[in-house]
């Protein structure tokens, strides 16, 4: 029997204990092919044109992947090594020489590697299909797609992952060289020593983590930490949290089992005290993987949060700032009167007006004016200026930054400002985001030279890219609701599209590798269960501490990450004026669900595998 005949046979025997390894290298192929064949395909190209970020999201995301499935497989693969370091033991214990068996673990290795690669490849072809349709129904086009093989995608995608299994089968290779026959035999039963509970290390991971956090919720513009640290922040709160992540784990979490373990009431019911020593046995261990997971699950959900935000956010953002369909200057235009709902012509004049040291120009319409804008928008807070007085609308004031004026000088008088309005009347990038409004009398006396604007606010705004296109190829200084929404909903919905891959392949690989660390620690434990069963405990009590030691491993750095996201998304909105509440709310939801089905499985699995005679 040759080596390449040994392999293929030890592949058919461990291809159970291989299925998630397996699986998962195939979906992390399957996404990274799906995102090339996107960035080959002649769809995108002509998307390109119009929507210039698609082709570099898809060039970035693509290396993203790159370079995150590599870690990936890595890791997967230096899991299922430890699991066969005894049977390779046992070639070399019956005399096959130490290349032999590299060569046996090389072969093996790259068996699976292509076959996940062709397998892979062959999925991708099938889905890259309903992936481009999912992206152009987030970005609101209406494109027929069809099948498109890419010989350029297939090159790509194997080279890669050639590269990236040949990386891993030559971990294999090594392994034979890097132990004693001994070390191998005992390379599933080597554990971690108890780690101590020091209150003042969890103490100080609780105000590291605090520090971090009330860093990232301090005001950009007016925090004199942020100005006395600039570009360097963003470092110092991502060192403080990674830091104060690790603590946690490392520290505040043993020191809570070490005192749960002192409650008698509590340690003495069922197998409480098996399963708080079996998780303190092992904290230090884990310590480095669960803060690698919360931090990676705090980068994806807060990435993921953000840009479902944006998305969730594009038509509330474009009515804020156009807030009716099409506005223009000049004449009215001929546009079906069924569909209209407001229509009216506005007379404005332009005024530069010196504040201390600057000059600002500002478009001045009358209160008659203004108040017809403002009940067409449906606004509250409608105000009347009086003799002496003006209103002052700034559609992009924010009270960090902006100054607000208390009064304005108007050919040689000074005016008032009773109330100012931090939102659009008309469409700024017509008139402007800032402008004045005066009494009637005001502004016929006012000497400057008058423009005449048409607003319109038309019915289901967001479908009448024809009659956009068509008004402003007829009218001068032109702005579009129905162009704005669809200019926003591309790039967001681009971006939502490439960041729920992503942070699909990041979700999937946290709870792959937390499923392979679980299945290690029920390899070690057979013995120990095996000895509870045939001294009494059931069957369901066992069950109940797997539940429960498995429920800590998975909740712990989902729970922490939970917190990173909400804190860093919560500093988000603040810097961006932005409700975020829903959609993070949802993203939360959609990630813990998936995290979840992730846990069960890995229960049902620990479960099988103690059961095992």
């Amino acid at each position: 029997m040759t080596l390449f005949d040994l392999a293929l046979k030890n592949i058919r025997r461990n291809l159970k204990s291989y299925s998630l390894y397996i699986g998962s290298t195939i979906f992390s192929i399957v996404i990274y092919f799906t995102f090339v064949t996107l960035k080959y395909s002649e769809d995108i190209s002509v998307l390109a044109e119009t929507s210039k970020q698609i082709s570099g999201i898809m060039s970035a995301s693509a290396f993203v992947l790159m370079i995150f499935v590599a870690i990936f497989i890595a890791y997967s693969n230096s899991f299922f090594m430890k699991k066969r370091k005894k049977e390779v033991a046992l070639y070399s214990l019956l005399g096959v020489r130490k290349r032999s068996i590299g060569f046996l673990l090389f072969f093996e290795n790259m068996m699976i590697g292509l076959l996940s690669l062709v397998v892979g490849v062959g999925l991708g072809f099938l889905l890259s299909r309903v992936l481009l349709t999912i992206l152009m129904k987030l970005m609101g086009l209406d494109i027929v797609i069809g099948f498109a093989f890419s010989m350029d995608a297939v090159v790509n995608t194997f080279i890669v992952f050639f590269i990236i299994f040949l990386f891993t089968s030559m971990q294999g290779y090594r392994v034979i060289y890097q132990f004693k026959l001994i070390d191998l035999f005992h390379a599933e039963k080597k554990g971690e020593e108890l780690p101590k509970a020091r209150l003042i290390s969890a103490i100080l991971g609780v105000a590291t983590l605090a520090a971090a956090y009330w860093l990232a919720l301090q005001d950009l513009m007016t925090s004199p930490i942020w100005r006395m640290l600039s570009l360097a922040m963003p470092i110092v709160i991502i060192a403080l949290t990674v830091i104060g992540s690790a603590l946690i784990f490392s520290s505040v979490l043993v020191y809570v089992l070490s005192v749960m373990k002192k409650q008698e009431r509590w340690a003495w019911k069922g197998l409480n005290l098996m399963t708080a020593s079996q998780l303190l046995y092992r904290i230090r261990g884990n310590a480095k993987t669960l803060t690698i997971i919360a931090t990676l699950s705090a980068t994806t959900i807060t990435a993921g949060g953000a840009v479902f935000g944006l998305y969730y956010n594009a038509e509330k953002d474009v009515q804020t700032y156009t807030p009716y369909t099409f506005m223009w200057e000049g004449a009215p235009q001929d546009i079906n009167p069924d569909i209209i709902e407001h229509a009216e012509t506005i007379k404005s004049k332009t005024l530069r007006i010196e504040q201390d040291i600057n000059e600002m120009e500002y478009a001045v319409i009358n209160q008659s004016t203004f108040e017809k804008l403002a009940k067409n928008l449906e606004w509250s807070d409608i105000q009347v200026a009086n003799e002496g007085e003006v209103l002052m609308i700034d559609a992009f004031y924010d009270q960090r930054w902006s100054q607000r004026e208390e009064s304005v000088m108007i050919d040689g008088a000074e005016f008032a400002v009773a109330k100012l309005y931090d939102k659009a009347v008309f469409n700024t990038f017509t008139l402007g985001a800032s402008a004045i409004v005066v009494t009637d009398q005001l502004y016929s006396e006012i000497k400057a030279d008058e423009k005449t604007y048409q607003a319109v606010k038309v019915e289901d705004y967001k479908n009448q890219f024809a009659l956009s296109e068509e008004l402003a190829a007829s009218t001068e200084n032109f702005s579009s609701a129905t162009q704005d929404y669809k200019a926003s909903i591309e790039a967001t919905g681009s971006l939502l599209f490439v960041g729920s891959f992503l942070g699909l392949v990041f979700l999937v690989a946290t709870g792959s590798i937390i499923f392979f660390k679980m299945m290690t620690e029920a390899e070690e434990d057979k013995a120990k269960y095996a000895v509870l069963h045939k001294i009494g405990v059931s069957r369901r009590e066992m069950r109940r501490t797997i539940r429960n030691q498995v429920g800590v491993i998975f909740a712990a750095p989902l729970v922490l990450g939970l917190i990173h996201a909400a804190v860093a998304l919560t500093a988000f909105s603040n810097l961006f004026m932005m409700d975020l509440l829903v959609p993070v709310i949802i993203w939360m939801l959609a990630y813990t669900v998936i995290y979840t089905i992730y846990y069960f499985a890995t229960v049902r699995s620990f479960n099988k595998t103690i059961q095992q005679d």
